[in-house]
């Protein structure tokens, strides 16, 4: 039996009708804008350079599984109807009967004028690559998975679901040529609603059935042909920018960069500790470029009293920054909206009933957060946001989203430390057992951020020169200091108020806790992470 994972193929449909039985189709709360002129953006059709690939979004239900994965409810799969006329099915799709009929399928059509290398051909053949006769689980009929066998010098970009042994016809689907294709980009879009079945998966994704060995490739192409121009960054950031509410107890609250520089934050040197030097305005006077070598950092200013109030930020001066790049080959646009705080606050713990405060343990000078919308192309939809937390997070579907007013979305900061969730609540972290976890506590309250209000789009490299990117967003050292401090005494500052088999719980999750939390450590700014010149990492 060969593993295969089974991705959902694509994105969100909104508009159109489906076949898609037993299951509604997601809508977001407010109709879609009308966006601004220009460019290939939204217009439902997108170039890849010699290849037209549009959206089907009435479906035929081929096969489901009527119990296991998420809640239990299985997932269904679906093929195309009525492709519009000269375009040809690239793949099937499927996606878990837990959420909303969200799905379309991609048809392409060649537009190359070039007989001889023209940018879609069938495929030779078949292989089997996963059959559910062996599956002891309610579903309808049985379902086989088939790999599109590629001509040279093409790839195929999707599998095809049939109910029959009898291989599909070879021009069901069509293979698109390699050099519009990629078999690196394979991530997926969401993985909180997963289905597993011997060897197959059902999620949501980039792409439509993906093998683990690469056999299936992803789209891409001529990004100037889908991506938005300045004005519909400004019409996305308008319909979808977030809101964010911070717990009602949060003292430490965000900032804009400018409010934090222009009320004393200062640049240290290594070597020259005792002279730092005011950070100017935009950050004009910090070092660009070069690498985290550890010779300057920021910290607050010298004064008591300045420390705390600029500790505590200024929510009214808060500003939040915008990140546009293209994803997928440029079918979808992903915007990464950038929140400053001056200060992380001290971790807190649940150990079994207790729940006590970390002291040191967390405490940072400047804190970067963020959350990722990521748009298709085609119509301009919504399809799922990323949730950062603590150096990885989740990609939660549209469908599954809360929203404060029309579409923009809401997320939850935690108590002290910012991560983002996309419901209220209580998140334990760590491993040192199921009641025993460093505390993510989220509420809603009247502190609140609308990242569209003070918005900035502060870098997207896909328009050349048109945004110019702040000075501060090219300095590439630590936002606060390095300060170590005696881990053993903070840790038996807190045991104290514990006894007996408590104190041992304490210390297996001290343990488990990240480095980070282990001394203070400021972070690095934006570009310096990984998710900043490719996709999030989880």
């Amino acid at each position: 039996m060969h593993y295969i994972l089974f991705f959902v193929f694509f994105i969100l449909c909104f508009n159109g009708s489906t076949m898609a039985d037993s299951q509604d189709t997601f809508q977001l709360p407010s109709p879609l804008p009308k966006w601004p002129p220009g460019g290939g953006f939204a217009t439902g059709n997108i170039d890849l350079g010699g290849l037209q690939v549009s959206q089907v979004t009435k479906l035929n239900k081929i096969w489901a599984t009527n119990e296991g994965g998420p809640d239990n409810l299985g997932a269904t799969f679906y093929d195309p109807v009525e492709i519009p006329q000269g375009f040809s099915s690239l793949g099937s799709y499927a996606q878990p009967n837990n959420l909303p009929f969200s799905g379309h399928i991609l048809a392409g059509k060649d537009v190359s004028n070039d007989s001889s290398k023209p940018t879609l051909k069938s495929p030779t053949d078949y292989t089997l690559v996963w059959t559910s006769e062996s599956l002891n689980i309610k579903k309808d009929g049985e379902a086989y998975i088939w790999l599109p066998n590629a001509p040279d010098g093409y790839k195929a970009v999707g599998y095809v679901i049939g109910n029959s042994s009898v291989k599909p016809p070879v021009d069901k689907v069509q293979c698109v040529r390699t050099d519009l294709t990629d078999t690196t980009n394979t991530t997926d879009l969401v993985n909180d609603n997963v289905l597993y079945l011997d060897g197959l998966s059902v999620r949501g994704s980039m792409n439509g059935f993906v093998v683990r060995n690469g056999s299936v490739a992803s789209l891409k192409g001529n990004l100037s042909n889908s991506m938005p121009n300045v004005n519909q960054i400004k019409a996305l950031i308008e319909a979808y920018s977030p809101v964010i509410y911070l717990h009602p107890d949060e003292p430490y609250l965000p900032s804009s960069v400018d409010w934090f520089f222009q009320n004393g934050a200062l640049l240290y040197q290594q070597g020259v500790e005792s002279k730092p030097n005011p950070v100017q305005k935009n950050g004009s006077n910090l070092p660009q470029g070069g690498s985290n070598d550890e010779a300057y950092w920021l910290d607050l200013p010298h004064d008591g009293s300045s420390q705390d109030r600029v500790k505590k930020g200024s929510l009214q001066d808060a500003s939040a920054y915008f990140h546009v790049k293209p994803i997928s080959g440029g079918l979808f646009t992903d915007i990464a909206i950038w929140v400053f705080y001056p200060f992380n606050g001290g971790a807190r713990a649940k150990v079994e009933f207790v729940n006590l405060s970390l002291g040191k343990f967390g405490e940072h000078v400047g804190d970067w957060e963020h959350v990722t919308l990521r748009v298709s192309n085609f119509k301009g939809e919504l399809h799922s946001v990323f949730f950062s937390q603590h150096g990885w997070g989740q990609w939660v579907s549209a469908s599954d989203l809360e929203y404060h007013s029309g579409n923009k979305p809401v997320v939850y900061a935690s108590l002290h430390g910012h991560a983002s969730y996309p419901k209220p609540g209580c998140v334990l972290l760590g491993s040192g057992g199921v009641d025993i976890g460093v505390r993510d506590d989220t509420a809603k309250s009247d502190k609140m951020m609308d990242t569209g209000v003070r918005a900035v789009v502060i870098a997207a490299e896909y328009m050349g020169t048109t945004v110019v990117e702040p000075p501060w967003l090219n300095y590439e050292r630590k936002w606060g200091p390095k300060i170590d401090y005696d881990v053993d005494k903070e840790m038996n500052k807190v045991k104290r108020m514990m006894i007996g088999k408590l104190k041992k719980a304490f210390e297996r999750l001290v343990e488990s806790l990240p480095r980070e939390m282990l001394g203070e450590d400021g972070p690095t700014g934006p570009k310096v992470k990984n998710s900043w010149s490719g996709d999030e990492t989880l």
